[in-house]
């Protein structure tokens, strides 16, 4: 018995079929909806900035964070100006090849 003749037999494909037909009834839906509602309302507080970001700004934890923040900006800035300079020399290689094909001369004859 092959798999598709054991799921015809056993109904999945016939309320496969049936549940596509139909429209999904709002009115179930709309308690999950209210569900995960309150629970992103419950979970504000929870999500909220750690002591650290709306602690004390003097603070020699807030400072290092700063300096962490400031040093990873830094990295990716540095990445973005390499991947422009490497784009740039391209432009240059590409511009001075272009210039020396133009200099070259096609000379008729050659070896037979």
């Amino acid at each position: 018995m092959s798999w598709v003749a054991r799921l015809r037999g056993c109904g999945v494909a016939r309320r496969a079929k049936r549940s596509a037909a139909q429209p999904r009834n709002l009115a179930t839906s709309q308690p999950l909806l209210a569900l995960l509602l309150l629970i992103a309302l419950i979970a504000v507080p929870t999500a909220s900035a750690c002591p650290v970001c709306y602690g004390n700004p003097d603070s020699l934890m807030t400072k290092g964070t700063d300096n962490a923040m400031l040093f990873m900006l830094g990295i990716v800035g540095f990445v973005q100006l390499g991947f422009i300079g490497l784009f740039v020399t391209f432009w240059r290689r590409a511009r001075a090849l272009r210039r020396r094909r133009e200099s070259f001369q096609v000379l008729d004859g050659g070896v037979n």
